[in-house]
């Protein structure tokens, strides 16, 4: 679990990063929480866009996404993007404050 000063250190962090993954219309499948898994391995913190036609909405799909991986944590919701941080317990690339 993540603390209030951490999660706004991380939200810092995602403002300069763009959306690297989208929910399409087909909403949250088992292939974007793999590629989120992925993502979140190689880069820690990642930013997802969530498309008008998706089916779901932006707070729905990061619940769907924390659900789906283990140790994953909620940054923040803004509008149709989300973003999500788990922490690389091999090779920690955020130190936290």
């Amino acid at each position: 679990m993540i603390t209030t000063k951490q999660r706004a250190y991380l939200r810092s962090l995602a403002n300069g990063i763009p959306s690297i993954l989208q929910v399409g219309k087909e909403g949250v499948t088992e292939a974007l929480i793999k590629n989120v898994d992925e993502a979140l391995n190689a880069r820690e913190i990642v930013k997802v866009s969530v498309l008008e036609t998706s089916p779901v909405s932006s707070k729905e799909a990061i619940e769907e996404v924390m659900n789906g991986i283990k140790g994953c944590e909620a940054v923040q919701v803004i509008g149709r993007k989300f973003v999500v941080y788990k922490r690389n317990l091999k090779e920690p690339k955020i130190i936290l404050p």
